[in-house]
């Protein structure tokens, strides 16, 4: 037979702990968001692309590089994601790649 041993009272967080598990709360929230904004930012390119509209195209690709550099600036994308990403972006600018 399985002994049942006392359930041990549950420990309550140090105050240090309690502050970071807020602030990853924070900082989860922000990268999410910022995240959302990016992914906004790449889907608006593509459309340009396929509406073949040279302006927006234009501006549509500056807003995705500025983002993905500040993302990296912020800690939320590694520099190597953002360069792959910025790459492969440029490669639909210049019409050498098929997107679904």
């Amino acid at each position: 037979m399985v002994r049942k041993e006392a359930a041990a009272p549950k420990k309550k967080k140090c105050p240090t702990a309690m502050k970071r598990v807020k602030q990853n709360k924070k900082q989860n929230l922000q990268n999410r968001l910022f995240n959302s904004r990016t992914k906004t930012a790449i889907r608006s390119f593509k459309k340009a692309i396929l509406m073949k509209n040279e302006g927006q195209m234009r501006s549509a690709l500056n807003s995705v590089y500025s983002l993905l550099d500040k993302g990296v600036k912020n800690g939320v994308y590694k520099k190597n994601k953002a360069a792959r990403t910025k790459s492969r972006i440029a490669l639909l600018s210049k019409g050498n790649v098929n997107f679904v």
